[in-house]
């Protein structure tokens, strides 16, 4: 496994103009991570020149970009809007390859009042399916997140891999985001995932990632772990912290002989 930092952990110091997503680069070689997830939300521009420069320094660095994030939803009642949705991910599929980025986490959406969870659901399984083919054709897999809404639980977020079932459509495990039984419901998501987002706690409650690592070890998961700070403490002392106790857990995790 590796450890990167999501972009969005930064997010008050980036929306602030107070950090640049060189500075977060910066950052992320001072906490001597392997990579960092770049969020679409931070970009000042994205113009093949700004996305190479990136990329470059990214790799003078000795990071890999892991991965690219949008905030999209594919749950609305409007064909239009879920089409700008889907050509949304199109187009960061398209920044992704610039970047050399091999995947590109995506939400399913909330539940807008007055739609049925099936509704939501085909809606959703249709536009994951066009996202999918066109990943597959660029070579960048598609990372659905388990982030509330209709990816709730482990039953809802699987139901809809099942549905799409392509190849190039995985999880984005999101090891802070289910309410109710995480340990169990991690368990059940984790050999499906591509990445994976760490955040100090589920909920209200710490995760014991000794134990979350040991499970996604027994599925033979090796990407990404990916900081991705929500927490009230300020990020820049906040985040490191978070980082080392991983780094621990992980040098423990490599020496149980397995």
């Amino acid at each position: 496994m590796h450890l990167g930092c999501c972009a969005y952990s930064y997010r008050d110091a980036l929306n602030a103009g107070a950090m640049t997503l060189s500075d977060f680069l910066h950052r992320c070689v001072d906490m001597n991570l392997d990579g960092v997830e770049l969020t679409a939300y931070y970009f000042t521009d994205t113009s093949r020149e700004t996305l190479l420069a990136v990329k470059r320094e990214a790799y003078q660095l000795g990071l890999d970009i892991c991965g690219a994030a949008v905030g999209n939803a594919f749950t609305s009642p409007d064909p239009a809007e879920r089409a700008k949705n889907v050509q949304l991910v199109k187009t960061w599929v398209d920044h992704s390859v610039t970047l050399g980025a091999p995947g590109v986490r995506v939400f399913a959406g909330s539940l807008p009042a007055g739609v049925t969870e099936d509704q939501a659901f085909t809606w959703t399984v249709e536009s994951l399916k066009e996202c999918a083919a066109y990943g597959a054709e660029h070579g960048v897999m598609i990372a659905l997140e388990n982030h509330g809404g209709i990816t709730s639980t482990a039953d809802q977020t699987l139901r809809l891999l099942d549905a799409v079932d392509h190849d190039w459509l995985g999880i984005n495990l999101d090891l802070g985001n289910y309410a109710t039984d995480p340990y169990d419901q991690i368990a059940r998501t984790a050999p499906h995932a591509v990445t994976a987002h760490a955040k100090v706690s589920a909920y209200t409650d710490q995760l014991d990632y000794d134990q979350v690592i040991q499970t996604l070890q027994r599925v033979g998961y090796r990407g990404y772990l990916n900081v991705e700070y929500e927490a009230k403490e300020d990020p820049m002392a906040a985040v490191p912290r978070f980082v080392g106790e991983l780094q621990r857990s992980l040098r423990e995790a490599w020496s149980i002989p397995q």
